[in-house]
């Protein structure tokens, strides 16, 4: 072999050398930059065994919850479906964007607002979505936030949805029961669908960084699940979960409602008691549905696993809003108190502290900076939340000492209303929960709620009208007032 041969093998070896270097550079630095797994849940209270719930069986929530931060005291803006996925999405406050009730888009009144996965999408990212994380309905979505069409967003009138058996599904028969409990595989149903786009999803984007959503419409009315996770339970067991219908003395009758969601369908009374058989029926139908969900949860987590890309990735989990189960005589969400507005919320992956459980107020609002703060370290000065960042970094224990939530009234208006009569807004504190309703066409006060919150549910008698809580009343009112909006 002459010199010239060798210099010219030595150039190809140097040069494949530097191509290989710069490959895995490549490489190296886009596993760096982190995925986010942004998990939704519909109607979930923190009945999870992670929260100290003992009849709930939760196995995979509560491993992602040992392997991050978990959020005890966590609320949304809105005890109702659109007003909360709008202002977690935008990063607003509902009278910011003007999303209060069923009806409204964000964009109306914020046409030019970059959404949280539409960030991300300007960042780079492959933004995907499978099922439920606007509102329902085609009018809801927000093609801009994603790279590629959302895959069953909009399910409404398709088998499995709500019903499998021939009996309960039929077209325009939307609310046949409030429970199904079928012998079918996970699929049947629409979460386990849902579930399975997911996985393919993750299977298509080995090679992007990914913001991934994936909306579970579980433990939503009606709550239907494979029998196997009915079969998880005893009926008898709900007995210790029946709760207390009496509501706090002295609160007022419009801060309530008929269970009007539950009343709908056919198996239940437009009015009276629901009979404490029935109850535990429901009770069962809704922790069974919280088993569904907890599996597909696993089953994702663990396909991110198989391909290698958990340990890169940010993860959360988290409900719209929560779900009265009998409490104040109430089933179903719009209203002020506990039930309605505390959500569980879960932080894992790179960087986030492991094991640890919170305290402190947060909201559904954060989740945008948080996320931002976590995978780029920026944040646009519009957004009215605050980054959890240093609680999951573990160098604070706070960020905020209230959340803010409100609903409208009367209560057809959640429904019906883009520009309802009034409105009650409910700032919690650690010892408080306060609440003032405000006519809306002039935003006066009209009547006041405050509670001790000593512990869960414990709204137990509204103690506004004592004139020694005055002063506290109104310094919570200047808060409502300078953080609404």
């Amino acid at each position: 072999m002459n010199i010239n041969s060798s210099i010219c093998n030595l150039k190809f070896g140097l040069f494949f050398h530097l191509l290989f270097l710069s490959c895995s550079n490549r490489d190296e630095a886009k596993e760096q930059i982190p995925n986010v797994l942004f998990i939704a849940i519909d109607d979930m209270l923190p009945v999870l065994g992670c929260y100290g719930n003992s009849t709930a069986l939760t196995p995979n929530i509560d491993t992602l919850a040992n392997q991050g931060v978990l959020f005890m005291n966590a609320y949304c803006q809105v005890g109702l479906s659109n007003p909360s996925r709008a202002s977690l999405m935008t990063g607003m406050r509902p009278d910011e964007i003007k999303v209060w009730t069923l009806k409204p888009h964000f964009r109306e009144e914020k046409p030019n607002v970059v959404t949280l996965p539409q960030f991300y999408k300007e960042k780079g990212y492959a933004t995907r979505a499978v099922g439920k994380i606007y509102h329902d309905g085609a009018y809801h979505q927000d093609p801009i936030s994603w790279s590629n069409p959302s895959v069953l967003s909009v399910t409404r009138d398709g088998r499995g949805h709500k019903y499998v058996l021939p009996e309960n599904y039929m077209p325009k028969r939307s609310k046949a029961t409030t429970t199904e409990n079928a012998n079918v595989q996970d699929t049947a149903y629409i979460d386990g669908k849902v579930c399975q786009a997911a996985i393919e999803l993750l299977n298509q984007l080995t090679d992007s960084t990914f913001f991934l959503a994936v909306g579970f419409r579980r433990p939503h009315l009606p709550f239907s699940a494979p029998k196997k996770y009915w079969d998880l339970y005893e009926r008898e067991m709900f007995k210790k979960e029946l709760k207390n219908p009496r509501r706090p003395a002295r609160a007022p009758d419009f801060a309530f409602h008929n269970s009007n969601e539950l009343r709908g369908y056919e198996d239940i009374g437009e009015l009276g008691v629901i009979r404490e058989e029935k109850q535990l029926e429901l009770l069962h139908g809704y922790f069974a549905s919280v088993s569904y969900i907890d599996a597909q949860i696993g089953k994702l987590i663990a396909e991110l696993k198989r391909l290698g890309r958990y340990d890169n990735t940010i993860i959360v989990l988290y409900s719209d809003n929560g779900f009265h189960l009998g409490d104040f005589g109430l089933w179903g969400k719009t209203t002020n108190y506990e039930a309605s507005v505390n959500i569980p919320l879960i932080f894992c992956g790179k960087g986030i502290e492991q094991g640890a459980i919170n305290r402190s107020m947060v909201e559904l609002i954060d989740i945008y900076p948080t996320l931002i703060d976590l995978t780029h370290g920026e944040m646009k000065s519009s957004h009215d939340g605050i980054s959890l960042l240093p609680i999951l970094k573990g160098k604070s224990s706070k960020v905020k000492s209230y959340a803010l939530s409100q609903i409208v009234r009367p209560y057809q208006d959640a429904i019906n209303s883009r520009s309802p009569d009034s409105m009650g807004y409910s700032l919690r504190t650690e010892k408080y929960r306060y609440i003032e309703w405000r006519n809306t066409k002039n935003m006066s006060v009209f009547a006041r709620e405050l509670y001790r919150m000593d512990d869960a549910l414990s709204e137990k008698e509204n103690i506004a009208s004592d004139i020694k809580n005055e002063a506290l009343m109104n310094q919570f009112s200047d808060i409502v007032n300078r953080i609404r909006k």
